[in-house]
């Protein structure tokens, strides 16, 4: 495996993981549903995961590191927000 994959992995999961609470935050925040929160943390977790997994094994380098800057974009807004 190369080692971009491996690093954009690492930049993609690490503020991916703590985005998944923020999200569900904002959910219970709008919502006040425990079911809404678990479903949008279980939805949230899974599409990092799936994308970690096409990051680490098919995407191209372009796209990849492109999922991983709009990742930590997307996490920082939130926490610029918060």
């Amino acid at each position: 495996m190369e080692t971009w994959r491996i690093v954009a992995a690492v930049v993609l999961v690490l503020p991916g993981l703590a985005g998944v609470p923020m999200i569900m935050a904002k959910v219970r925040d709008r919502t006040q549903s425990s079911s809404s929160v678990a479903v949008s943390g279980a939805v949230s977790l899974t599409a990092l995961a799936v994308l970690t997994l096409l990051v680490l094994t098919v995407l191209p380098p372009v796209v990849s590191w492109v999922a991983a800057v709009t990742v930590v974009a997307a996490v920082g807004v939130l926490l610029l927000t918060g």
